[in-house]
């Protein structure tokens, strides 16, 4: 008592927690507390005066008509009417709250109140049995478990937390194990085995403490009994049982079943099931001592409880036990029609009142849960009126203007039905009588509204519709629609949209650029046509969508027509060797900037690709010797569009190891670009016509080489005089505008062309190429120059001609005309077909012909001027090499 006393002495008894909004505020009490303790000023706590409390009316609606909380109306306070015990009010349901409503008239109003019960530690764990008796084998194994029946404790939350231990603790310790719905299972474990000769019989004190402040207690004698023999527990097919049945299950049905084996034979396999449980559970369920069989003892009602747990205990003649858990679910069955109780009711109601004005406020409960305790209400059909539901309250109210010279009685059937399958329902008749005119403002569809168009649009294009309503008559239903003034970047909205006066129609004033604008906001008013006019305002938003109309542009490589930027792979390039990147952009956004690469034109494709995604051109394979120097690749940047834009790009790639042997092969890129694919086609044919010429010519000079080298290897041995013959050289005084010297080339070929060695010697009339067994002396009486370019090496030799030995023009042999070859033709004749013969100089000079008795040679062959042109063109591909290395 002094407990309680203490309660109702504090300040804090008045309100633990408290708010109040939109008409709804909440009380926190502690249980227990007297009659007459103040529960909360619900006058300050609504903002509700004390004249209102009284000319209204006042009072508080309790929908189960059991008074807890009374109101009093000259202090504005709620007060509790009896003392709350949590306990019989809620039982194990938290939170525990009384809903209460709060009734004002004159107007008609009402308050949803709350008042939360609060727990205080005021029940005492209590044990189902006075004691608890074990008949426990010696042969029990040391771990061997044995169930203990739970403390009840009714209180909730802390308070009902337990806390167990057991005394003396010489042959048994106490375990809690966690079940898979958050209980504890509390049992007694043997830690020490039992000796029957030693103590027949145990006693032992279970404790149970609760978590209140302070704690209470309960106790329980354990009472131990040692047998003799039996040493196999019996064992459930299943720890945890579940079923399931109706609310209207008739008694003695079998519910559930459960089944356990021992191995024992004879009285210690006998099994034999108890149920372990409290409360009510013992009151509607019973199971079958012998066979296992659960069947309903007594009515459910699943209004008071929807789901029961307990447990079943299996205990064989030896004393041994195993133990599992029933958990069985109860349906709801839809037995219940809503109750409908009408709280206040307007007979007369003006026409001048707004929409939603409250004619009459009915309370509706169905005491069935879920579906089955759901309702809806609903009145007859073609008059002004909607119920709305708060909580268990629907009030009718009027859904639009009235009109009185229309109708000026309403009979209204409001029908209340559940659920429930099948459904119940019930129904109430009110009589409204209507006085006078009213008034409606337009009420748009929508608060806000957004409409998308399609980047390009054309001007004058339909976009969107805005509509609103008005529940008046005549004139004052009469809506026009008005563009409210604002600006977009600066600029009026008048000069983007257009609205329709009467239709709502939004109209595009420009064309819009998604790149340009993407969304904005404007607001459209709607004005009806009383007087004064009502109106209403809604905010519009225009999304514009992005079109492809942007195609992607490359930012690298850039494309410049001035000069050719060439990317250089090695031949000794791995497979994945990255070449080059191509980057590009798309001002589009979404799908039509995702960005895709493709290689459309490539030399060899076979050894080059482009990343799909990321533009990257790299290797495919390994570069050989094969794969031409000049690569020229195409890559295609597409976008995601419908239907897609695109890009070309090109690339040249060169194939060498060197710089100069770029540019050796890449001078002509700037050229090529102006030819087309049938002169590339005639280009590429007479080029493979004249390599296959040259090298011919290469492999007949390399046979002739060796051959003269061994015919000298064959003089030199027999040490027999060996004769070179010189053809003449011609010099060239006249108009021809040939040189004043001639040129001897001796080329050195390799493999490659661009490593050949070529040496240039210009013999004058008196140069004489002695043969000695050594080897070491060349040519006499000549100046020489030597150049080396990359292994090109150039050797000149520069004599004025003797002008004693001339021909007039048109007696020299060979070609003739001013575009001849001028070739130093060297012929070897084998000693036994040598002559002799008096040099040029030793003729007479004006004879117009050579005297003497040696072979003059013939005018050239087609074949020796093939390879004068082909030496020609060599000389002059190694000076632009030699020059371009010189820049270099």
């Amino acid at each position: 008592m002094a407990f309680f006393v203490m309660w109702h002495g504090a300040v804090f008894f008045m309100i633990m927690s408290r708010y109040a909004v939109k008409g709804q505020i909440s009380y926190s009490i502690p249980e227990e507390i007297p009659k007459g303790s103040i529960v909360g000023n619900i006058s300050q706590g609504l903002g509700l005066d004390l004249k209102r409390l009284n000319s209204g009316k006042a009072r508080i609606f309790a929908g189960d008509n059991r008074r807890f909380v009374g109101l009093n109306k000259e202090k504005g306070i709620l007060l509790t009417e009896e003392k709350i015990d949590r306990e019989a009010l809620c039982a194990k349901t938290t939170p525990c709250a009384l809903h209460l409503q709060l009734i004002l008239e004159n107007p008609m109003q009402w308050y949803d109140v709350t008042v939360e019960i609060i727990d205080i530690n005021d029940n005492a764990p209590s044990f189902p049995k006075g004691e608890i008796r074990f008949e426990i084998s010696e042969t029990a194994v040391t771990g061997a478990r044995f169930m203990l029946e739970n403390a009840i404790d009714l209180d909730v939350g802390t308070n009902s937390h337990l806390s167990y231990s057991l005394k003396p603790t010489d042959n048994f310790v106490l375990s809690s194990q966690a079940q898979t719905d958050g209980d504890r299972n509390m049992e007694m474990v043997l830690q020490k085995a039992l000796d029957r000769e030693n103590k027949e019989k145990l006693s032992l004190m279970l404790t149970a403490v609760d978590g209140g402040e302070p704690s209470l207690t309960s106790t329980v004698r354990i009472h131990v009994t040692v047998l003799d023999a039996n040493d196999n527990p019996p064992v459930f097919s299943q720890r945890v049982y579940k079923a399931t049945f109706a609310e209207n299950t008739p008694k003695d049905t079998v519910i559930a079943s459960v089944s356990a084996s021992d191995a024992d034979e004879g009285s210690n396999a006998i099994i034999t099931y108890y149920m372990s449980s409290t409360g009510d559970v013992n009151d509607l369920f019973t199971v079958d001592t012998r066979s296992g069989d659960i069947r309903l003892k007594g009515s459910a009602d699943f209004e008071k409880a929807s789901r029961y747990q307990f447990n079943i205990q299996a205990r064989d003649q030896g004393g041994l036990s195993d133990s599992c858990k029933v958990i069985i679910d109860l349906t709801d069955i839809n037995d219940n029609k809503p109750i409908i109780s009408i709280v206040s009711m307007s007979n007369f109601i003006s026409e001048q009142s707004r929409p939603g004005t409250v004619v009459a406020m009915l309370n509706v409960n169905d005491f069935d849960s879920g579906m089955n305790g759901r309702v809806h209400c609903y009145r007859n059909d073609n008059i002004p009126f909607t119920i709305a539901s708060s909580s268990s309250f629907f009030s009718l109210q009027t859904e639009q203007e009235l009109d009185r010279e229309k109708e000026a009685e309403y009979n209204i059937s409001v029908i209340c039905s559940d659920e429930g399958v099948p459904a119940l329902s019930s129904s109430v008749s009110l009589r409204v009588q209507i006085s006078d005119v009213n008034d409606n403002a337009p009420v748009f569809e929508k608060s806000n509204h957004e409409a998308f168009v399609v980047e390009n649009n054309t001007p004058g294009l339909s976009i969107f519709t805005v509509k609103a309503s008005d529940a008046d008559w005549n004139q004052n239903a009469r809506v026009s629609y008005i563009l409210e003034d604002s600006t977009v970047s600066g600029v009026s909205v008048s000069s983007y949209v257009s609205v329709h006066p009467d239709s709502g129609l939004i109209t595009a004033v420009r064309s819009f650029d998604y790149e340009t604008l993407k969304d904005f906001h404007f607001r459209v008013k709607a004005q009806d046509g009383g007087s004064p006019p009502l109106s209403s305002n809604v905010t519009v938003k225009i999304t514009v969508q992005d079109q492809n109309d942007n195609a992607p542009q490359v930012l690298y490589p850039v494309q410049t027509g001035a000069s050719v930027v060439a990317e250089i792979v090695p031949r000794a390039a791995d497979v994945g060797y990255l070449v080059t990147k191509v980057v590009a952009v798309d001002v589009d956004s979404g799908q039509n900037a995702w960005l895709s690469y493709k290689l459309q034109k490539a030399a060899d494709r076979a050894l080059f690709e482009v990343g799909l995604q990321n533009g990257e051109i790299r290797t495919v394979r390994q570069v050989t010797d094969k794969d031409a120097v000049k690569q020229k690749l195409t890559v295609v940047v597409e976008d995601n569009g419908q239907p897609s834009r695109s890009a070309v790009v090109s690339i040249n790639v060169a194939v060498a190891d060197s710089f100069p042997e770029v540019l050796s092969e890449f001078t002509d890129f700037t050229h090529e670009k102006q030819y087309n694919d049938s002169l590339t086609f005639y280009l590429v044919l007479a080029l493979a016509a004249v390599s296959f010429l040259f090298i011919t010519c290469v492999v007949v000079i390399i046979s002739v080489k060796i051959y003269r080298w061994r015919q000298s290897r064959f003089l030199y041995q027999s040490n027999l005089p060996v004769i070179p013959y010189y053809p003449p050289q011609y010099a060239d005084t006249g108009v021809t505008g040939t040189l004043p010297h001639g040129y001897n080339y001796e080329v050195c070929m390799t493999t490659d062309s661009r490593k050949s060695d070529c040496k240039f010697s210009t013999l004058g009339g008196q140069s004489v190429l002695v043969v000695d067994p050594s080897f070491t002396e060349t040519m006499q009486h000549t100046i020489k120059k030597n150049c080396s370019i990359d292994g090109l090496r150039i050797t000149e030799s520069q004599k004025p001609p003797n002008t004693d030995w001339r021909f007039p023009p048109n007696q020299r042999p060979g070609p003739s005309g001013q575009h001849r070859f001028h070739t130093l033709q060297q012929r070897w004749t084998p000693y036994e077909k040598s002559r002799a013969g008096a040099r040029p100089e030793e003729a007479g000079a004006g004879a117009g012909v050579i005297a003497g008795t040696g072979p003059w040679p013939n005018p050239p062959t087609e074949a020796e001027q093939l390879q004068a042109m082909m030496a020609a063109a060599n000389e002059e591909r190694n000076t632009h090499r030699f020059e371009t290395s010189g820049r270099k």
